[in-house]
């Protein structure tokens, strides 16, 4: 069994208009709505083994902003390929994870995540609310029954949660 993780960053500011799109940082609402993600994620004992992570500013600080709610162990990996990156290039990059690895994270862009997702799920409680929107800083689980990671495919995950921000109850107080 392999879990995969697929996280979009959280909502980036367009105030500044000479940045370009690879370094616009988050905006407050985004820095407000990452503390539900990371309480979710403990509170659910989300703990990857492995986070991928695009380049571009608004993932980086998404990333930094979940805090220990990434485990200290976890293996992270920033990575260029993955800004930009296609569903399907996002897909050859997790089929390339070792074995080893049973549950991996990947914080990345729409529409891209969005088309990952449904892409590898073939069913799922919440897979027609994915189908509609994978908003900024929503978290979506697929669970795959595969060995390795090598054999991910279509159809090959079910959505076992999709959880938004606002879905989520106030964060704790650190």
């Amino acid at each position: 069994m392999r879990t995969l993780y697929l996280l979009r960053h959280a909502k980036s500011s367009w105030d500044d208009p000479t940045l370009g799109d690879h370094e616009r940082p988050l905006a407050t609402r985004g820095v407000g709505a990452t503390p539900y993600i990371a309480d979710h994620m403990r509170d659910a004992r989300i703990a990857p083994d492995v986070l991928l992570c695009s380049s571009a500013r608004r993932t980086r600080e998404t990333l930094d902003l979940l805090g220990d709610a990434i485990p200290a162990d976890c293996e992270v990996h920033i990575e260029d390929g993955l800004y930009g990156a296609s569903a399907d290039a996002l897909l050859d990059r997790l089929r390339a994870l070792p074995d080893t690895t049973h549950r991996a994270m990947l914080i990345g862009h729409n529409p891209a995540l969005q088309r990952l997702a449904w892409l590898l799920a073939h069913s799922g409680a919440k897979l027609s609310r994915l189908n509609r929107k994978f908003p900024t800083a929503a978290l979506a689980t697929l669970e795959a029954p595969i060995d390795g990671w090598s054999d991910l495919s279509r159809g090959s995950a079910e959505l076992t949660g999709f959880v938004r921000p606002k879905d989520l109850r106030a964060p704790r107080a650190s």
